[in-house]
């Protein structure tokens, strides 16, 4: 019955949900790559909303950087304390945020929160990652207003620098303060999912995005002889490279889709009229590779394939990877934290949700790698970065009762 109540309550805080995703919507946390001042602000508040509902434990974690306004990135940790210390249930969020955009494409002023008449709460932010923030601290304030103490300690971590590398989130959290995390605990990161909250996210593919610099020589198009071709040896690398996909045929259903990804993507301009043949041509590769593949055996092949283009069309091709990072291990299927969302959700919902592998990347990927078993989930329609971004009041409410449940029951 404690449960109950707390659930009940839950859906009493509507009104506290929406001027939540007002106030955090209004503070415009965006890192100073995106010509922002960080999460500063964002975080005062934050901390001030979690001594107001009852956190026994508040510490920011600090993370040093001199190109914002207070000269560092703030990481703030709730614990609010629960029968049993024996381990916690944690819940992560980030406070930093993304760009409007083209504010003409907006309906209305995106750091201004509106809500239309189906319950749709719209404004930069109020999905990724405000919805589930909202939902955490909600789930916790139900507890406190029906003064029922969960089942054990939960932690709520706000974090920076999601958006643009967390290298100065939750990275710097988990090198210098790893130890308030335990194996046993459950790490759920509500930073993604599907409108039913029927997909929970524990494994994702590995990311290697591969630049192509192919030098040739440029000459006149009437003249091809004297020159050297670099967009016709670049084509016929994009097309030898589909060889990857029989290199690396790995197939597991976890994922969708199945199977590593090879793909070409942005090219850039060459020469800007017909009747020149390129000497340079240089495009991108966005490679998703299964966790079973070391990206250096990946990288080998592809040296192997250029090397061949090199030989056959007399080019020289640089290489170089904007982007890699290896695959994190992944969490079990049948472990604690996504037996508890499982449970909940069946619960609370009638549904099902099911274990799901990703192409990548979440910030999950940190705590996978720092040694603990981490699940992404949440119910969102995943409008984040686009204009016009918007969250569901009901999912607020109904992720809130889910966090709820998991906070008040025993995990197996």
């Amino acid at each position: 019955m404690s449960v109950e109540q707390v659930l009940k309550r839950i859906e009493k805080l509507k009104d506290e949900a929406v001027e939540l995703e007002r106030t955090l919507t209004a503070f415009k946390a965006m890192g100073p790559e995106n010509g922002g001042d960080g999460e500063h602000k964002k975080a005062e508040f934050l901390k001030e909303k979690l001594t107001e509902i009852g956190f026994y434990d508040i510490i920011e974690i600090k993370a040093p950087d001199n190109r914002v306004t207070v000269g560092y990135r703030p990481n703030v940790v709730g614990i609010y304390p629960g029968k049993s210390h024996d381990k916690k249930v944690w819940i992560m969020t980030h406070m930093d945020v993304v760009p409007p955009g083209d504010l003409s494409l907006w309906k209305s002023d995106p750091w201004k929160v509106w809500i239309d008449e189906e319950g749709r709460i719209y404004g930069r932010g109020v999905e990724d990652n405000q919805q589930d923030m909202v939902a955490s601290l909600l789930a916790i304030q139900a507890y406190a207003m029906e003064g029922i103490t969960p089942e054990y300690d939960v932690g709520l971590v706000f974090v920076a620098d999601e958006e643009t590398g967390s290298d100065y989130g939750i990275k710097y959290v988990l090198k210098h303060k790893k130890n308030l995390f335990s194996k046993d605990d459950l790490i759920i990161v509500p930073d993604g999912g599907n409108p039913d909250g029927t997909e929970i996210e524990v494994a994702e593919k590995g990311i290697l995005w591969i630049k192509f610099a192919v030098k040739g020589k440029q000459t006149h198009a009437s003249t091809p002889e004297r020159g050297i071709n670099a967009h016709k040896a670049g084509a016929n690398l994009i097309v030898r490279l589909e060889k990857l996909y029989e290199l690396f045929p790995a197939s597991d259903p976890l994922f969708e889709p199945p199977t590593s990804t090879f793909e070409p993507t942005k090219k850039e301009a060459n020469v800007p009229n017909i009747n020149t043949i390129p000497g340079e041509d240089i495009f991108y590769f966005d490679c998703r590779i299964m966790p079973q593949y070391p990206l250096e055996k990946v990288k080998e092949q592809v040296r192997k394939i250029v090397a061949s283009i090199e030989s056959d069309f007399g080019v020289k091709i640089e290489i170089s990877y904007p982007q890699e990072a290896e695959a994190a291990p992944p969490t079990p299927t049948d472990a604690p934290v996504v037996k508890a969302i499982q449970k909940a959700v069946k619960e609370l919902r009638g549904l099902d949700a099911k274990p799901v592998g990703i192409g990548g990347g979440t910030v999950a990927a940190h705590f996978r790698e720092a040694g603990f078993y981490a699940a992404v989930w949440a119910t969102m329609d995943e409008t984040m970065h686009s204009p016009n971004e918007y969250a569901w009041l009901k999912n607020i409410i109904e992720d809130a009762k889910v966090f709820a449940y998991i906070m008040g029951n025993k995990i197996e």
